[in-house]
């Protein structure tokens, strides 16, 4: 038996979209901002900021980042021994806690060469 079988074929979503609908005013949004970063205290904070903040403007220092930096997050692995697990190693980028930060790096970096350099970054895709 197949689960397709035992489906909806057919899904009706429906919601209310307000034409006039008011725009939400900037003093309530940055309340809203400010009260979830007191109540949240991420001591990596100044790192993501400096890794955000990081340019690239060199064509060597490009060229280390892309090769360094994976282009997907490398994949889950059970380490057997006689057929039998032992442990599970989950994905590296759940481990990385500045993934998306390093991630957003190695971007800027290939976007520097295919932009400012005109090279050809397929090599690294």
């Amino acid at each position: 038996m197949k689960v397709f079988n035992c489906t909806t074929k057919r899904i009706f979503l429906a919601s209310w979209v307000s034409i006039n609908q008011a725009e939400p005013s900037n003093a309530h949004l940055t309340q809203l901002h400010s009260s979830v970063s007191k109540s949240y205290c991420d001591p990596l904070q100044p790192l993501r900021k400096w890794l955000d903040k990081l340019q690239v403007g060199d064509r060597q220092q490009a060229h280390r980042l892309c090769k360094m930096i994976p282009a997907q997050c490398p994949f889950e692995r059970d380490v057997k021994l006689f057929g039998k697990t032992l442990f599970h190693i989950p994905p590296m980028c759940k481990l990385n806690p500045l993934y998306e930060e390093v991630v957003g790096l190695r971007f800027r970096a290939m976007c520097y060469l295919a932009d400012e350099c005109g090279e050809d970054i397929s090599q690294y895709c």
